[in-house]
């Protein structure tokens, strides 16, 4: 999928001084709590994340003005009320960063006469209005919900679960990359009708096959992990307001 993307990136995370003694941990801790949402600083959506961090296991704290580890990667403690170090990471990034006129994929969630509804990766949502539906396919009336049949090929069906692939028109980034998308432009429709009956299409599906496949499993890790973060977090009653996360990170 064109949208997806991956970025190396070198980062300052700022880790509060009761976490010292497992430096990685809060790292990776901080990164998870952008899990699935669109950040600025990235260009998109943050779906999968590595980090490569000093190990502070023998880190100690001279001066009480920095945190000094190995390779000589240094951890300056703030001034303030609060005296959070900031710890440089670099960080392998996957992201969700859709943009015009790229081809995405998603599964039809509804559709009517008026529009299809669908969502992409099981969290994006995807909006494709009759203007932007190909007038090849016309909307016939079911008990299953209704589906877009195409009159050149009654094989080509668009119905509720069918996996489609369709052209960006635009992205709301403030709805967290909501896409706006289309059906008119060549190679877009039922995946399934798609795979059979269009040779680009076709000879893309072996090239990708082995990507999806290890993109899935880093999705897949990092959703455990941010689901357990919140059961953590949960079940722990912050003492202090916690510092807004957008401050918290911040490019090197």
């Amino acid at each position: 999928m064109e949208a997806l993307r991956e970025a190396q990136a070198y980062l300052t995370v700022y880790v509060h001084p009761s976490n010292a003694g497992d430096v990685p941990r809060a790292v990776a801790r901080q990164l998870s709590t952008l899990l699935f949402t669109y950040e600025e600083h990235f260009d998109g959506v943050l779906l999968a994340h590595e980090t490569t961090v000093a190990d502070y296991k023998k880190a100690k704290i001279e001066d009480k003005t920095q945190v000094e580890g190995p390779k000589r990667l240094r951890a300056k403690i703030l001034n303030g009320l609060v005296p959070y170090f900031g710890v440089k990471v670099r960080a392998n990034l996957l992201l969700f960063s859709p943009q015009p006129d790229m081809i995405l994929e998603g599964k039809v969630e509804l559709l009517g006469k008026e529009s299809i509804h669908a969502i992409v990766l099981g969290v994006f949502s995807v909006a494709i209005m009759s203007d932007d539906i190909h007038e090849k396919f016309k909307f016939k009336r079911k008990g299953d919900g209704g589906r877009f049949v195409s009159r050149s090929d009654r094989e080509h069906v668009i119905k509720r679960g069918t996996m489609i692939r369709f052209s960006v028109k635009s992205v709301d980034t403030e709805m967290n990359c909501h896409i706006n998308g289309s059906l008119i432009p060549p190679h877009t429709g039922s995946m399934r009708w798609l795979s059979v009956h269009d040779v680009e299409y076709a000879s893309e599906i072996s090239r990708n096959l082995r990507r999806k496949t290890d993109i899935g499993v880093k999705i897949e890790q990092n959703e455990q992990e941010h689901r357990i973060l919140k059961n953590e977090d949960s079940m722990v009653k912050p003492e202090r307001p916690h510092k807004s996360r957008k401050r918290s990170i911040e490019d090197r």
